[in-house]
């Protein structure tokens, strides 16, 4: 089990854990980022900024902290 941020890009996991408040886990759900999920990690930049992941057929950006609250299991 690894962190969204340390998934290699083009590389699919399931969601198994999303730490955090209850205000995160809200804002992940709404972007179709829940436990079970498929997600796949599309980019990210180097140092900081956003990733981009792509979950049930669309592509969503999460920033980094709540990248690093996502943890997946990979396939």
């Amino acid at each position: 089990m690894i962190s969204l941020v340390d998934l290699e890009i083009n590389q699919t996991g399931t969601v198994v854990k999303v730490g955090g408040g209850a205000g995160l886990m809200h804002r992940l759900e709404i972007l179709g980022i829940r436990e079970g999920k498929k997600i796949t990690k599309l980019s990210s930049m180097i140092m900081r900024g956003p990733i981009v992941v792509k979950v049930n057929g669309c592509q969503v950006a999460v920033g980094r902290g709540m990248a690093k609250r996502i943890m997946v299991e990979v396939d």
